[in-house]
């Protein structure tokens, strides 16, 4: 009979409902200062991706494989950006901060699927970059459009994986305390430190993801630009060293920003002195990666800047008829 109480009780613990997010703060005026702030971030990652998507489309001088896979980084970035910070602006908007369970399972199983699919997608651009200065000659070959199609499919498919992982993950933990997550989103590290069953499966699912996804995309960025830079010094000329540098000078600024954000989210000691300045690196993270990736293309590469031009120009005409 003892043992059908607790079995009872353990029952009832799943049944949650909603979880609490904690935010940022209580301050109306900087809620509002944050709120403002997010929403022209937010503002700017849409239009700014939206039109890296339209450009990679539409645009004949960018109809290459960096290009297709820069168009897909886009979309990604759009994706991963939507599942938080609609929701973090509207809890800065409301009193009450509060997801529900099927929320938090939704923002988790999405969060994580376009994450890693970012991860990939970053290590064959790395790729493509490596084989575009290091074997230009079989460059069409190797990097043909059917070739780009399954290496996009499988950085989908991996982000898939995870997505599905940490969400199985996340179904096998039960909340019978605390159900205050310290964060403005639902993520799988704080939800396996609040729940109170066995969390050993979202460990293991939690280390493999990161062992043999996240390790193995790093490595692939890693060693590409290892034998990048080597090519690279071996060109005798200024100039060539320049030319060949610039082809890869945006990805190496968006892996930069991506990976240093990323490592210092996940790697840092977790400590209560911490916490705030954890939850900026974050939104870092999370929040402003997405509006930077093509502000960084826009700025840094001379083909994406003509084709806005062309494109803005095209559309000023057609307005004028």
């Amino acid at each position: 009979q003892k043992t059908h109480i607790q079995l009872m009780a353990e029952s009832n613990c799943t049944q949650v409902t909603e979880f609490s997010l904690t935010g940022f703060t209580e301050d109306l005026v900087t809620q509002v200062t944050l709120f403002l702030i997010f929403f022209l971030i937010y503002f700017v990652t849409i239009l700014g991706n939206l039109v890296m998507i339209l450009l990679t489309r539409v645009s004949p001088q960018l109809q290459s494989p960096m290009y297709y896979f820069l168009g897909n980084l886009a979309f990604v970035d759009l994706c991963s950006s939507t599942v938080i910070t609609p929701k973090m602006l509207v809890d800065l908007a409301s009193e009450k901060k509060g997801i529900a369970y099927a929320g938090c399972v939704a923002q988790v199983f999405v969060f994580d699927l376009f994450g890693m699919t970012e991860c990939f997608l970053l290590a064959m651009m790395a790729y493509d970059r490596y084989v575009a200065i290091c074997h230009p000659l079989v460059y069409p070959l190797l990097m043909s459009p059917k070739c780009c199609f399954q290496l996009v499919t499988g950085s989908y498919l991996m982000g898939l994986t995870n997505g599905i992982g940490q969400t199985i993950g996340m179904f096998n933990l039960s909340f019978c305390g605390s159900r205050i997550i310290d964060l403005f989103f639902c993520d799988i590290s704080p939800l396996i430190s609040l729940s109170t069953s066995d969390p050993t499966l979202s460990h293991v699912i939690l280390t493999t993801s990161a062992s043999l996804l996240g390790v193995s995309s790093s490595l692939v960025v890693l060693v590409s630009y290892m034998a990048i830079i080597s090519a690279i010094l071996s060109i005798r000329s200024a100039k060539g060293k320049h030319k060949a540098f610039s082809t890869c000078a945006s990805h190496l600024t968006t892996v930069s920003i991506f990976y240093g954000t990323a490592l210092f989210m996940y790697l840092k000691p977790s400590s209560d002195s911490s916490r705030g300045g954890d939850k900026w690196a974050v939104v870092l993270y999370t929040v402003v990666t997405p509006m930077l990736n093509p502000l960084i293309y826009s700025l840094k590469n001379k083909d994406v800047k003509e084709a806005l031009r062309t494109l803005a120009k095209t559309k000023y005409l057609e307005c004028c008829k």
